[in-house]
């Protein structure tokens, strides 16, 4: 079932609890960290995406990189990818994969059974997807000894150590698949491992919180740390510039840096993260920290000051918690989001760069003050909220009401950061705030709170402006019940509430005067409108959608479909559509207009948020337990399909989430010839292909009573209209110079002036050959010669296209070639005698082109194009059509077919300009 909206991509991904592999190439670092089901790189100069690995069946489990390849564990296979082509998939394990390590020129891989295999590292020239590749060694862990971290110390040779749940830790040899020794451990688990730059020593994190620096050799533990923050240590880094420093990370999103000369903390990274660190690298000979943590964040801390503290040099992150509200903000470029992990983000469709959080003020001075964490100090997680653009750089534009909050904030996306103005409602007993809308003029805000009260503020100085009173309810209350929607229309004439107690109101906007009151039958839980046409679109507690006029003041459209909650509701730009999406795993689309359902999608999870581009060409959902947005493109507008507007559909197709890299159907080949897309597209709206592949002759547009255009830039056939003003554009101001002196290794031939004259190569005997075997010319009877290439090419499609009727490799051609070529062809046909009779050849070839505009006219194919071409034609050869009554004749016919072709675009462009007109006044 082709429906109308795809999947595109996922924003705001960084990465997840799997430890990230840091790669060194050249002057730059690359880090490599994972996404799910996906691996993305970063180059670690500036934290910009370098590129995104293609999507996996499974989860990554755990990854490593090798010069240029990266090494993925996923399910129960290990699989190779070349950059972001899969190259090998190996497959030896019967059960999930647990660890990597890259280990020389070998990987070495464990299972959660126990089992490790050893393989040879893949190679650029050795190898073959496909084939089957067998490890070089493996071998069993006894059941007594569950792996939970793997490394290999400096200089061990063939030899890696080897972590495990029970406490332990063994040092096998890789080569000869034996056990070299055996160490006791701390009675508690290990949780990470690595190596110092000091043969021997190694560090090893265990889950009670305890750091134990060991040596080795001679199986003795040189000093031991505790932890700062509780909970086990999930990452250990030593720095290697020389600096005697251990980094550590914990459950709690604590750094710890460690002295090891002085065997004492040197300084501590609070609220580096606000879960669990899943790894920490200090980049080599640098003093700088890279973190990942299962936050959804990737860090980077520099450790320049003397006395060891660290401080965030840069990074990336996004929400650590799901969102919850999602709107596109101004041209679609930007989208505003609210989560569950009480932040305020926007990010950018453009370039990842450009996404941030909005600042919340100086938290971290103030937790640090206060002696609590960062996060307790942030406002509460966003409910709703309402941006204008109209007013950003003057002042505070956006608005957002907060979980159980009395107030509502203002936030400055100039300076992305929270407003001056906190708007608090005026009562002796608050309630939480539960909706607000900002007028369009953009200096007005109101807000309606769970205790039915509707107040109005200036947005410009924060001041209170008023209140909403129902005169039937009294007590200044504007609903019996919460206010769970606002909305105000485009020239801040009316105000429309919606309350739990199932009632639409509508107010005057400027004097608070109610108007009318509208009966939904069922508590309001959403609300949402559109400006421009005064319709307000309501979900009720009866999973029913409703559409009311509040100029007409009476119930326009009624959606049923949803089984469960609505959660979420907007309408498209024109106000043709409106969107939803529920609890029940599905997003709707319903047509205003035709009052009927034109799409439904089952997603494999619920939808909190969504919101349409003001282009109608992406659409971005919020999801149940995924911190990402994910962005859908519109078939309408990218594909061509049929418009699904036209045709009701009750089906419901089950699509699958978009993915932050290329599905798995959507992987291409790098070494694969590249297709033109244009010649496919070309190929299908000409003709269909039959069995033989053969391209029948159109005989009409490939859609019925419609005009196809051309695939062409604009610059193509704009140009050729166009060109003799170009020419003059481009004429140089001065007529260029001779050179006073030529450099002294080009050929010259002496004069009697004295002025040498400088040959260029295949001039005068010095490349008789190529002069001679140079462009050929044809000669017809009227003594003009044209080049091979741009005449007698032409000519010959022109004959051949004629006797078979079907002109579509001429078309080909003259679409392939320079504007100014097009231009010379026509114009070498030019017959500039006054006896135009004298020349029956040129005629007749005039006339044949006069065939070819007309019969592509009759097909109404490639449009603009056929449209320049006839604009040109008529200018050149006008003088000639007029002298000969044959000519005149197939001139009187091309401008009948010209005059019904754009007849039937001025009735189809007066429908839709009734279409319009009705949507604007069918409730007038």
């Amino acid at each position: 079932m082709v429906g109308m909206f795809e999947p595109f991509r996922a924003l705001g991904y960084i990465t997840d609890s799997t430890p990230f592999a840091v790669q060194r190439r050249g002057a730059e670092n690359f880090v490599t960290v994972s996404v799910g089901n996906a691996f993305q790189v970063f180059n670690c100069a500036k934290l910009t995406l370098v590129f995104v690995g293609p999507q996996l069946p499974k989860k990554i489990q755990a990854l490593v990189t090798l010069r240029d390849f990266t090494y993925v564990a996923t399910g129960f296979d290990v699989v190779v990818f070349r950059r972001a082509h899969q190259v090998a998939r190996w497959s030896a394990h019967m059960i999930k994969l647990t660890l990597l390590l890259e280990f020389g020129q070998q990987i070495l891989s464990i299972d959660a059974s126990g089992r490790l295999c050893v393989w040879e590292a893949f190679e650029t020239a050795s190898g073959e997807e496909g084939v089957e590749v067998k490890p070089v060694r493996e071998w069993q862990f006894r059941e007594s000894f569950t792996p939970t971290c793997i490394m290999h110390p400096d200089t061990y040779l063939n030899k890696v150590l080897i972590g495990s749940e029970e406490g332990p830790l063994q040092l096998w040899n890789t080569k000869t698949c034996s056990l070299v020794h055996e160490f006791k451990g701390w009675n508690s688990p290990v949780r990470c491992c690595t190596a110092s730059p000091a043969l021997d020593i190694v560090a090893v994190g265990c889950a009670n919180g305890k750091i134990y620096v060991h040596n080795l050799r001679y199986d003795e533990t040189v000093v031991s740390f505790t932890h700062t923050g509780r909970g086990p240590v999930t990452a250990l880094s030593f720095r290697t510039d020389g600096q005697p420093f251990l980094a550590a990370g914990g459950t709690t999103g604590v750094i710890s840096i460690w002295n090891l000369e002085k065997r004492k903390l040197q300084a501590v990274v609070e609220d580096a993260h606000i879960s669990e660190i899943s790894s920490l690298q200090f980049l080599a000979s640098e003093p700088v920290l890279l973190s990942g943590g299962a936050d959804n964040s990737l860090k980077m801390w520099i450790f320049d000051t003397s006395d060891g503290e660290g401080r965030l040099l840069r990074f990336r992150n996004g929400h650590s918690a799901p969102p919850t509200c999602v709107r596109y903000y101004g041209n679609g470029r930007h989208i505003l989001s609210a989560g569950q992990d009480r932040s305020f983000r926007v990010f950018s469709t453009i370039q990842d760069q450009q996404s941030r959080e909005l600042s919340q003020g100086h938290l971290q001075k103030r937790a640090r003050s206060a002696h609590i964490k960062e996060e307790e100090l942030k406002l509460p997680p966003v409910i709703a909220f309402d941006a204008v653009e109209i007013r950003e750089r003057d002042w505070s534009n956006i608005v957002t009401c907060h979980m159980d909050s009395t107030a509502a904030y203002s936030w400055r996306l100039q300076k992305f950061a929270v407003g001056e103005h906190i708007l608090r409602p005026s009562s002796d007993a608050p309630t939480p705030i539960k909706s607000c809308t900002i007028a369009a003029s953009g200096d007005v805000v109101v807000l309606g709170t769970e205790g039915g009260r509707i107040e109005k503020f200036n947005l410009q100085s924060g001041l209170h402006r008023g209140i909403y009173e129902d005169p039937a309810i009294g007590r200044l209350h504007a609903h019996n019940g919460a206010v769970n929607g606002l909305a105000s229309d485009s020239t801040n004439t009316l105000l429309t509430s919606g309350g739990y107690d199932g009632v639409l109101k509508v107010w005057d906007f400027k004097n608070r005067i109610l108007k009318s009151t509208l009966q939904v039958g069922s508590p309001v839980g959403k609300m949402t409108a559109h400006r421009g046409n005064g319709l307000i679109a309501v979900a009720a507690d009866d999973k029913v959608l409703r559409v009311f006029d509040v100029v007409a003041g009476r119930l326009v459209r009624r959606f049923p479909g949803h089984t469960d909650r609505i959660t979420d509701m907007c309408f498209s730009e024109d106000g043709k559509l409106l969107l939803s999406s529920s609890m029940d795993f599905t997003i709707r689309v319903w047509d205003v207009i035709a009052a009927k359902q034109v799409d439904a999608m089952q997603l494999g999870t619920a939808v909190t948020a969504l919101s349409l581009s003001p282009g109608m060409d992406m659409l971005a959902t919020s999801h149940v337990n995924r911190n990402g947005i994910y962005m859908w493109a519109n078939r309408l507008m990218y594909s061509g399909v049929e418009d699904l507007t036209t045709k009701a559909s009750e089906g419901v197709r089950v699509v699958s989430m978009p993915t932050v890299g290329l599905s798995k159907e959507d992987e291409v080949d790098e070494d694969a010839e590249e297709v033109p897309e244009v010649a496919a597209v070309e190929v299908s709206t000409r003709g269909t292909m039959d069995i033989d592949g053969e391209i029948p002759a159109m005989k009409g547009p490939s859609i019925p009573h419609l005009v196809t255009l051309t695939l062409l830039p604009k610059t193509q056939w704009k140009g050729l209209i166009n060109l003799d003003i170009i020419k003059v554009r481009n004429k140089p101001i001065a007529p260029p110079k001779k050179p006073e002196k030529a450099p002294f290794f080009l050929p010259t031939m002496p004069t009697l002036s004295g002025d040498p004259i400088f040959i260029a190569p295949g001039e005068d005997g010095l490349n008789k050959s190529a002069v001679e075997g140079g462009s050929k010319t044809v000669s017809r009877g009227s003594g003009k010669s044209e080049h091979v290439d741009f005449q007698s090419v032409f000519l010959e499609l022109l004959y051949s296209c004629a006797e078979s009727k079907n002109y579509t490799s001429l078309v080909d051609h003259l679409k392939s070639i320079s504007p100014s070529e097009v231009d010379a062809t026509l114009r070498m046909m030019q017959i500039v005698d006054e006896d135009a009779s004298a020349h029956p050849e040129e005629l007749q070839e005039i006339s044949m082109v006069m065939d070819f505009l007309l019969a592509e006219l009759v097909m109404m194919q490639n449009f603009q194009f056929i449209q320049a071409l006839l604009q040109v034609f008529l200018k050149v050869h006008a003088d000639t059509i007029v002298s000969q009554d044959a000519l005149k004749e197939k001139a009187r016919s091309l401008w009948e077919q010209q005059r019904k072709t754009w007849q039937r675009l001025d009735n189809t462009f007066q429908k839709v300009r009734c279409t319009v007109n009705f949507v604007s006044n069918m409730h007038g």
